[in-house]
């Protein structure tokens, strides 16, 4: 086992930097993988900055739903950002080592980004619900002005939290084996490599969890509430349909993005498997960042229309 530390005063080993075990379990895959995470990139790059031009040139989607959704796919690629790069490189080069400050830096980066989509996908809801709820009132409500305030909120509230949890994360004493049996620096993994008492910070995980994710979570779910309720009261099948059909990319998007979080992060210890963890870890983090391009430009006819319309004219030129 690869070893990298320091003595300190108590004649302790402290570590100076981790190893990323990632799909080390796999050796014969590692070019295949690199191939299959480095195409999944692309699509995700591509996919989000596509929606990103549509709501900026695009004037039928210059409204207060396509501005979130615009946020929405930046805030994507930075999330992705913050953890497949390093494991393209780990993949491509072999070198599997993270120093301590870079994989803190990680974590710190994917928290934020984490936080910021639970908020933005609440403020995506909100948005749904007083347009569907509120028609009347949604110009005048969801003005440019509350527009702004609602997305610098979701992009700011997470910023303090998360300085303060990773500086108490890595203020842990590390002294025993340094390979990280993941392939991007989590809670979970860390914590299992902290030689002291790791209870206020497993307690505060819990907290941040309800605060971050189960709150919003639970604020889409009203939302959606009274926003299905409101539907079926639509005198017209086309009516309901409509409305509907506006909102069904949304939730989509909102299952796949909580229901993995929540297992993953407010699961019992004593269930955590670290297979299940790198699988669910897969799946919010890379899979469902690369589907959301899709459901929004398949499931959400203006965009499709837009996009139609953008790539007519980039065939005539």
């Amino acid at each position: 086992m690869e070893f990298t530390g320091q003595k300190d005063e108590g004649n302790h080993t402290t570590l100076v930097e981790f190893i990323l075990l990632g799909f080390s379990g796999v050796p014969d895959l590692q070019g295949f993988l690199f191939g299959v995470f480095l195409i999944i990139y692309m699509i995700i790059l591509i996919g989000n900055s596509l929606i990103i031009i549509l709501t900026k040139i695009d004037t039928s989607l210059q409204t207060p739903m396509y501005f979130f959704l615009g946020n929405f796919s930046f805030l994507e690629i930075c999330y992705v950002s913050a953890t497949l790069p390093k494991l393209l490189a780990d993949l491509c080069t072999q070198n599997r080592k993270i120093s301590f400050l870079a994989c803190s830096i990680q974590m710190y980066f994917f928290l934020v980004f984490g936080a910021t989509e639970c908020f933005l996908l609440t403020a995506m809801a909100y948005d749904r619900y007083v347009a569907i709820c509120n028609p009347l009132l949604y110009p005048l409500i969801m003005n440019t002005r509350l527009c702004i305030q609602l997305t610098a909120g979701c992009w700011i509230t997470g910023v303090p939290i998360h300085i303060g949890f990773t500086y108490l994360i890595f203020s842990l004493p590390f002294c025993g084996p340094n390979q990280l049996d993941h392939f991007f620096c989590d809670i979970p993994p860390i914590l299992r490599l902290a030689c002291g008492d790791t209870l206020m910070i497993e307690t505060l995980i819990y907290v941040i969890a309800v605060v971050v994710v189960t709150v919003p979570f639970m604020l889409i779910l009203g939302s959606y509430v009274k926003i299905i309720s409101t539907i079926q009261k639509l005198p017209s099948a086309t009516g309901r349909a409509k409305a509907f059909s506006t909102c069904s990319s949304h939730l989509l998007v909102v299952a796949l993005f909580f229901g993995s979080g929540i297992i993953t992060y407010m699961r019992p210890k004593s269930t955590h498997s670290v297979g299940i963890e790198k699988c669910l870890s897969l799946f919010y983090t890379i899979v469902t960042p690369m589907l959301n391009p899709m459901i929004y430009c398949l499931r959400n006819k203006d965009v499709t229309v837009a996009l139609r319309k953008l790539l007519s004219k980039w065939i005539m030129f």
